[in-house]
């Protein structure tokens, strides 16, 4: 059981093209926006789409990975932690951040 403890499986389409990172230490980062999408009925029995959005950064093999293959509109299913972290912006103000924090990445569909 201690491994699903802080445990996260996304499947979704890319929102943006990554956007890469390079450390000093020249280890390499990926990040990118993924949207997740629900179904369902409302009240009056239209359909209805519900779209969450994910913020989602990788590093070494698996930035690699989503360098060469994972584009804008890309479906993908990516396993890894949430991560939250806080940060001050150019103007002072402290703002904080959730993300996940990617293990595995699996290329799905092709670009929509």
């Amino acid at each position: 059981m201690g491994t699903l403890k802080n445990h996260v499986q996304l499947i979704g389409n890319v929102g943006q093209d990554p956007t890469m990172i390079t450390l000093d230490n020249g280890k390499k980062g990926a990040k990118f926006p993924l949207a997740t999408n629900e179904h369902y009925k409302n009240a009056k029995g239209e359909k209805q789409t519900q779209t969450d959005w994910h913020n989602i950064v990788a590093w070494g093999r698996t930035a690699n990975i989503i360098e060469k293959y994972v584009n804008k509109g890309k479906e993908v299913a990516i396993a890894g932690k949430l991560t939250s972290r806080s940060y001050e912006d150019k103007n002072g103000t402290k703002r904080y951040v959730t993300e996940v924090v990617v293990s595995e990445i699996l290329l799905l569909g092709g670009n929509e």
